[in-house]
């Protein structure tokens, strides 16, 4: 017998669902909105409406917008011939928060993952095979994992063969961090990317 009213279980069951959020953190959110005031409800409840009804994907990039085309591929000043290719829309703003990136960015919305019956067809890469041209550059900015790296062959080869520079991200060991919390495959592509000084 649960004695959590009906309507807080299924707030807290709500919550539960995002990603990252276990039952004790949900349990958590559920009661700070509670213990809210009725307008601070009344906001969240607006601002999560507002982003189910405002936002597009750019029909460009596939990034995410509330103007079409998004922000970054209407900039006059951001380099056209400099495409940063990321997995999903949340990644650009990873990007866009060390503000070193001057180039665009084209959203694959996942990897390739055969397992999980995810093949060429479910990624945005045709819209990508057509907005690049050759002597652009491409960089491959999938995340380290098998699928990640699956995916960054496929599209070098793919984007090779339009006549485009290719390049990876680099890897290897974190600014700040210690050799010996280092894990066996980050020390391996640490010291296979190394660099001359």
């Amino acid at each position: 017998m649960s004695f959590i009213p009906a309507s807080v279980q299924s707030l807290v069951d709500q919550f539960a669902r995002f990603p990252g959020i276990g039952k004790k953190t949900a349990q958590r959110l559920a009661f700070f909105v509670l213990k809210s005031n009725r307008e601070d409800a009344a906001l969240l409840a607006h601002a999560i409406m507002e982003v189910k009804t405002k936002i597009l994907f750019c029909s460009v990039c596939g990034g995410i917008t509330e103007t079409d085309p998004c922000g970054i591929c209407s900039d006059p000043k951001r380099n056209q011939n400099l495409i940063c290719i990321v997995e999903e829309p949340a990644d650009i703003f990873t990007f866009e928060r060390a503000n070193t990136f001057t180039g665009v960015y084209h959203v694959l919305g996942g990897v390739l993952s055969p397992l999980d019956g995810i093949g060429p067809d479910d990624l945005n890469i045709d819209r990508l095979l057509g907005r690049v041209k050759e002597g652009m550059e491409v960089i491959l900015a999938t995340n380290p994992s098998v699928e990640g790296d699956t995916t960054a062959l496929y599209l070098g080869k793919l984007l090779k063969e339009k006549g485009v520079i290719v390049s990876r991200l680099a890897r290897g060991l974190p600014v700040g961090g210690a050799l010996e919390y280092t894990d066996d495959a980050t020390l391996t592509r640490a010291l296979e990317g190394r660099t001359t000084l």
